[in-house]
């Protein structure tokens, strides 16, 4: 369906409704300070899955917070010389996609790395330890337990751990990471860019999930993934008294919040039509990035597969998309 002018000149001028906490920067920079505490520890295994010439496929586990086992499946291709490497993140609530959609950015000439989010649809292991109620969805884990108890901090801390274990796999070409993710896939992959910087080389995002999770709940589409915040504000905060408070320590996981840290260029899309992630919230995200960006619109796509986005990831990497 087309967008009125009116509609999208509303949807251009949205800046965000979660607040950013003030000490944002200094709090992630002591978390990723614990992760980096962290021993690596990992073993690169070949998979059961058959081996072609093309590529050959790993199972990758590493420890991660809190001594979980974390799973990452890794495959490389049988290319001469350095090769890029995508780090893809997968959407909520799932897993790490297939290893036949994963041969495609090997097809590419590109290795591929996809960690397991823990205690979702994968391999990886959920230690728990979360204070508060856990019965509703990753999103409001850890909510009553301070900031740096919330479920995404550890998975972020999780993914920096991630981010060391490529400094050091053989054959990688540093100078040509990326990123690659959709939904939650696209949120992660915000929060990695703007958390290690200095490797990541461009990011392609797809409708993010985890954005401004205060205008989420004001527009009422607190529903499907972000039901979470809907069954929190329900169970303990019926009378409205602590949404201040709530929002504030979300923010310390909001998207929004990370954007002014990301540095690469970003390919943005959005499904106007999508239901699950308003695009007021898309688009507040990619406003509030001050990185080379593109921002590619479909007006009748929802939260989806969106082919044409996925062919245009293929340019991106290898830098012909203009900005």
């Amino acid at each position: 369906m087309p967008i009125s002018a009116s509609r999208l000149r509303e949807l251009e001028s949205c800046k965000g409704a979660n607040p950013i906490p003030e000490d944002f920067d200094e709090f992630w920079a002591k978390r990723m300070a614990e992760a980096d505490a962290v021993d690596l520890d990992y073993e690169i295994v070949p998979s059961k899955i058959p081996t072609f010439d093309t590529c050959t496929y790993y199972d990758l586990w590493f420890t991660g917070m809190g001594g979980a086992r974390v799973y990452a499946k890794y495959v490389v291709p049988a290319t001469e010389g350095k090769h890029p490497l995508v780090l893809q993140f997968h959407g909520y609530p799932g897993c790490t996609r297939s290893w036949a959609e994963q041969s495609s950015f090997p097809g590419m000439g590109c290795a591929i790395l996809s960690m397991d989010n823990p205690g979702q649809g994968g391999r990886s292991e959920d230690v728990g330890g979360f204070k508060g109620t856990t019965v509703s969805g990753h999103l409001i884990a850890g909510l009553d337990g301070g900031p740096e108890n919330l479920y995404y901090v550890r998975l972020y801390q999780d993914q920096r751990i991630l981010c060391r274990i490529a400094r050091e796999l053989d054959g990688v070409d540093l100078s040509r990471v990326f990123v690659n993710g959709s939904s939650q896939g696209g949120g992660m992959g915000l929060a990695c860019c703007a958390l290690n910087s200095d490797l990541i080389n461009r990011a392609s995002i797809l409708y993010p999930f985890l954005s401004d999770f205060r205008e989420v709940f004001e527009l009422g589409r607190d529903e499907i993934a972000y039901d979470g915040i809907r069954y929190y504000s329900r169970w303990f905060d019926p009378d409205g008294t602590r949404l201040d408070e709530c929002f504030h320590t979300l923010g310390y996981i909001d998207t929004l919040s990370f954007a002014h840290l990301v540095r690469c260029p970003v390919l943005f899309g959005t499904g106007l039509a999508d239901v699950v992630c308003p695009p007021e919230t898309q688009f507040a995200v990619y406003n509030a990035l001050a990185c080379p960006k593109r921002h590619v619109l479909f007006p009748d796509f929802g939260h989806e597969e969106i082919q044409a986005y996925d062919d245009m990831i293929i340019g991106f990497y290898q830098g012909e998309v203009d900005f």
